[in-house]
């Protein structure tokens, strides 16, 4: 067996290498779109420090978000990675006291500020690269654990630990896109419906001209009759999960079932709530419990059979009704994201006001990533996670050299990398907004 190096000298303090050297990529595309000079324009702001510009501060909370650092006490590895700083044309970089600073003082001018910026580039993106005709907003909330004495941290439903203080975020995307439309970080004892009319409202603020019809796709937390009088007087369409109170369970059993497909049974009534304004449609799928204990909870079991309701103005066949409803899934899996690669539950202070521009700066750069897979990368891409763009582009190590007085970025030859590199470079110049 051959035999490694041996007398391997090791210095340390070249000052020419990154491990981040994808974020290149990422300073062309937030330049191309005018990100940087948005910044400048749109959030102007008092702050003490005057050594980092305002935009120069956002930027210093929304990379360490994209790259996975976190925690803002682990953004001081940016602070000595001169590479990083040149890349994004960052002068310098915050320390974490700063950044913390940052949030707490600027938040009461910042925040709204930012959520328009957020809803102007919104506008802009959601015709590209095609303008849409029909808008799906899925609608969910999720809770964030948290830990210490944070404002507003109340104890509430919370699966994960229970008696546990936290917030419960109100949430809305677009179910083709995946682009985060609008929400609310709200203390943890809030029911999961409230302020979902306003919530939607602020959404449908945002429709642009041309789109015709607009569906709402929620789970049961958000089955109230004063939600869909609301929709209905919007002339929206919607399918919510049906809470399966007493009289809609002795309805399941007496209904005339079809089966358009082996396994799966499906029948649907006409049902006037108590206090609900008229009859509405339901529409009921069963399917035979597996021999197997499953972790299913959203599914009510009566006999041999699992019993999903839901209540709609759709004139879907069940089935298809059904299987649309299922597409809503996606967006349990990007509040999976949020949590996981974007660290939406690392709550940076005590303060509800400055945790809750962290919040929509997290959002913000959720937007961003997915615009930039959206406009910029191959198809193979667009619909990657975090963590494996993080894998294919972000975190690729590279060189910075000066060659004829002209700087160089070096990086490894890598195959499907490089391809995708070289398609991102291109697509970035040529893009027109």
């Amino acid at each position: 067996m051959a035999k490694g190096p041996r007398n391997v000298q090791i210095t340390f303090g070249s000052p020419t290498l990154t491990h981040y050297g994808g974020v290149y990529l990422l300073h062309r595309f937030f330049t191309r779109i005018g990100l940087k000079r948005a910044f400048a324009e749109k959030l102007r702001v008092c702050h003490r420090n005057t050594r980092y510009t305002v935009g120069e501060m956002v930027l210093a909370v929304l990379y360490p978000m994209i790259l996975g650092l976190g925690r803002i006490e682990t953004t001081q590895l940016l602070q000595h990675n001169g590479v990083f700083q040149y890349l994004t044309g960052l002068q310098r970089y915050p320390n974490p006291t700063t950044v913390r600073r940052f949030l707490l003082r600027a938040a009461p001018t910042a925040l709204p500020r930012l959520r328009r910026l957020h809803d102007r580039f919104l506008a802009l993106m959601t015709g590209r690269p095609h303008q849409p005709s029909r808008l799906i907003f899925d609608v969910d909330s999720t809770v964030l654990v948290l830990y210490g004495k944070q404002e507003k941290a109340t104890i509430g439903y919370n699966p994960i630990k229970r008696s546990r203080p936290s917030y419960h975020p109100l949430l809305c995307f677009e179910g083709r896109s995946k682009d985060f439309w609008h929400g609310e970080l709200r203390p943890g004892a809030t029911h999961t419906a409230s302020g979902t009319p306003d919530l939607l409202a602020a959404c449908f603020a945002k429709i642009p001209a041309g789109v015709r019809l607009v569906i709402v796709r929620a789970d049961k937390g958000f089955y109230d009759h004063t939600l869909i009088e609301w929709l209905e007087e919007r002339r929206a369409r919607f399918v919510i999960v049906a809470r399966l109170t007493t009289p809609i369970k002795r309805k399941l059993a007496h209904l005339r079932y079809v089966s358009p497909r082996q396994s799966i049974d499906v029948a649907e009534f006409r049902y006037q709530p108590l206090r609900w304004p008229r009859p509405y449609r339901f529409v009921v799928v069963r399917r035979p419990q597996p021999d197997e204990p499953t972790d299913q909870l959203t599914l009510f079991k009566l006999g041999r059979y699992h019993y999903q309701v839901l209540v709609t103005n759709l004139p879907l066949q069940p089935l298809n009704l059904w299987r649309f409803y299922n597409d809503r899934a996606g967006v349990e899996l990007l509040i999976k994201q949020l949590k996981g690669d974007y660290a939406l539950g690392s709550i940076p202070t005590r303060h509800f006001l400055a945790n809750e521009t962290y919040f929509h700066l997290l959002l913000f750069a959720y937007n961003l990533i997915n615009w930039f897979k959206r406009l910029c990368l191959p198809a193979e891409l667009h619909t990657a996670t975090l963590q494996t763009l993080r894998q294919h582009i972000l975190l690729m190590p590279g060189q910075l050299s000066r060659t004829d007085n002209r700087p160089r970025l070096i990086l490894p030859a890598s195959g499907s990398r490089e391809a995708a590199w070289k398609y991102a470079l291109d697509h970035i110049e040529n893009l027109k907004l």
